[in-house]
């Protein structure tokens, strides 16, 4: 394994497991991270780059939204 690792979000939660990204799209994240320290990126890795973000961003935030509101609070 290299020194990047992989970085793939769970949250465990009453109906299972939950993966925020598939493990393809989170080594395409981390390959354009890597990149962009290199050189800059083209245009297209740019776009590629934003939507793959924004997508990790939405999932994120639903996933833990769902979490949220699966917490019961018990006085």
């Amino acid at each position: 394994m290299n020194i990047y690792g992989i970085l793939i979000i769970v949250f465990i939660m009453d109906e299972g497991l939950y993966i925020v990204l598939s493990k393809e799209k989170i080594n395409r994240i981390n390959t354009l991270a890597r990149l962009s320290k290199t050189r800059e990126l083209t245009e297209s890795e740019k776009k590629e780059q934003a939507m793959l973000r924004e997508e990790y961003l939405k999932n994120f935030r639903k996933s833990f939204r769902k979490q949220l509101d699966s917490i019961e609070i018990v006085d």
